[in-house]
C-alpha cells in the first residue's frame, strides 16, 4: 500500500507545529507522528480500552449517532486507523437501509499511517468500508464529493489544525456534515486534577508494559494538553467554513463532540 500523495508538497518550510509539549518543524512533526502510530498500531485498540476503562467506546457510540449515517450517503472517516468509527457508520447505515430502502452507504477509510490501515484491514470491516492511506492535509477526493467527514481524535496529530479544517470544508457537499471527536478540557477542577494524574502517571506506564513503547504514550499524553479548547476549536471549525457548530462535552470533558454544517 503506497502514499497516493508522493508529490504532495507538505507543510510550508520553516512552520513549526507542536509535537507534545515541543514545538519543531511541521514536516518533521508528520515523520514523528508516523513512527508513533507505527510503534503503537499492534496494540492500539487494546490500548485504548485499558487507557480509557473502556469509556472511549461509550464516546464513539454518542459520536457516531450524533453523525446519523443514512442509505447511499459517502462517509469518509478521516485519522481512521483500525476503523472503529467506520464499522459504526456502516452498520447504522445498513440498520437504516433496512427499515427505509435506498442504496448502499460507502465508509471510506483514510489514515496518513499504512500500520494503522493494516490493523485495521486485519481486524476486518464491513461491506460498506473501503480503505486507503491518505493525508488530511491533501484529501485525495474532489471538491465537494461526501456527505459527511468524520475524525476521532486524530485532528491534534496533524502538522497544521486549520489546514486540515479547511480541506475538509472543501470535500463536504453543500448540506453535508462535519464531526470531529477528541480529548480536551476538563470542566471542572476535581476532574481535571484527577484526569492530570491519571494520564500523566499512568498511561504512558501502561504504554511501556503494554506496547512496549513508554515514549509514544508520553506523547500522546502531551498532545491533548497542547490541543486547543472547545470554545477555541469551535472558532478555528467556524473560520474553515461550517456553520451551526456545536460542542458536547464528554465525561465532563475529558472528551468533546464538535458538530457542523457545510451551508
Amino acid at each position: 500500500m503506497t502514499d497516493p500523495h508522493p508529490a504532495d508538497p507538505g507543510p510550508t518550510p520553516g512552520k513549526t507545529s507542536p509535537f507534545g509539549f515541543r514545538d519543531v518543524d511541521a514536516g518533521e512533526k508528520v515523520r514523528m507522528v508516523r513512527g508513533v502510530f507505527d510503534s503503537v498500531a499492534s496494540s492500539y485498540d487494546l490500548m485504548n480500552d485499558l487507557m480509557s476503562g473502556g469509556v472511549h467506546r461509550l464516546w464513539k457510540d454518542a459520536a457516531a449517532a450524533r453523525l446519523n449515517p443514512r442509505p447511499g450517503e459517502t462517509i469518509l472517516d478521516v485519522a481512521g486507523g483500525t476503523g472503529d468509527m467506520a464499522r459504526r457508520y456502516a452498520k447504522m447505515a445498513r440498520s437504516a437501509q433496512e427499515r427505509r430502502g435506498g442504496a448502499d452507504a460507502s465508509v471510506i477509510v483514510l489514515d496518513y499511517n499504512a500500520e494503522m490501515i493494516l490493523a485495521g484491514v486485519n481486524k476486518g470491516g464491513e461491506p460498506e468500508m473501503s480503505w486507503t492511506v491518505g493525508d488530511a492535509m491533501a484529501l485525495p477526493l474532489p471538491d465537494a464529493s461526501v456527505d459527511a467527514y468524520s475524525i476521532s481524535f486524530g485532528i491534534r496529530n496533524v502538522s497544521d489544525i486549520a489546514g486540515a479544517l479547511k480541506e475538509a470544508r472543501r470535500v463536504v457537499k453543500p448540506g453535508g456534515r462535519f464531526l470531529c471527536l477528541e480529548f480536551s478540557r476538563p470542566t471542572a477542577e476535581a476532574v481535571r486534577k484527577a484526569y492530570d494524574a491519571w494520564s500523566f502517571h499512568a498511561i504512558p506506564r501502561i504504554g511501556g508494559w503494554v506496547a512496549k513503547d513508554r515514549d509514544s504514550y508520553q506523547y500522546l499524553v502531551e498532545s491533548i494538553r497542547r490541543f486547543p479548547d472547545q470554545t477555541t476549536f469551535r472558532g478555528m471549525i467556524e473560520d474553515a467554513g461550517f456553520s451551526r457548530v456545536t460542542v458536547t462535552n464528554l465525561s465532563g470533558g475529558v472528551a468533546a463532540l464538535h458538530f457542523g454544517w457545510a451551508i
